[in-house]
């Protein structure tokens, strides 16, 4: 969302990881997942940052879940090979499970990014993200 708000110039993953005031190391390996599925692009370099590799309308959230998180396993029997439940060959739970894990995705599919910057309004974004990294500069400068 906040590269989707600051498609003018590259954005640094300091800056983002102040606005949302998550750890720097997490938010690389976000950035690393992202990059490689092709949603965002990283210039490297002095003066390097990151940008939307594609159109707000182009990324669908449950392709970016589906991505992002590498592990959509909701209990033990999603997984064959370290499965060890003794009722998995006759429980019907993991097929429901697998339904609703399904539906939540393709939920999701039905909107991008550009939904959310819509819906939202990109200014109130922007505002919002600027408010909270004044707040997190006050904390670290108070703290």
């Amino acid at each position: 969302m906040y590269l989707g708000t600051h498609r003018d110039r590259l954005v640094t993953t300091q800056e983002i990881s102040t606005a949302y005031s998550i750890s720097k190391n997490h938010l690389v390996r976000v950035i690393h997942t992202l990059a490689a599925e092709e949603y965002v692009e990283i210039q490297a370099g002095r003066s390097g940052g990151l940008k939307l590799a594609r159109e707000p309308h182009e990324i669908r959230l449950g392709e970016v879940v589906r991505h992002a998180e590498q592990n959509l396993r909701l209990v033990e029997c999603f997984d064959r090979e370290t499965n060890t439940c003794p009722i998995a060959r006759i429980c019907a739970l993991k097929g429901m499970l697998n339904e609703a894990l399904v539906a939540f995705l393709d939920s999701l599919n039905r909107y991008t990014l550009a939904d959310i910057l819509q819906t939202t309004g990109e200014k109130k974004l922007v505002s919002a993200f600027a408010t909270f990294v004044q707040l997190n500069r006050r904390e670290a400068v108070e703290g």
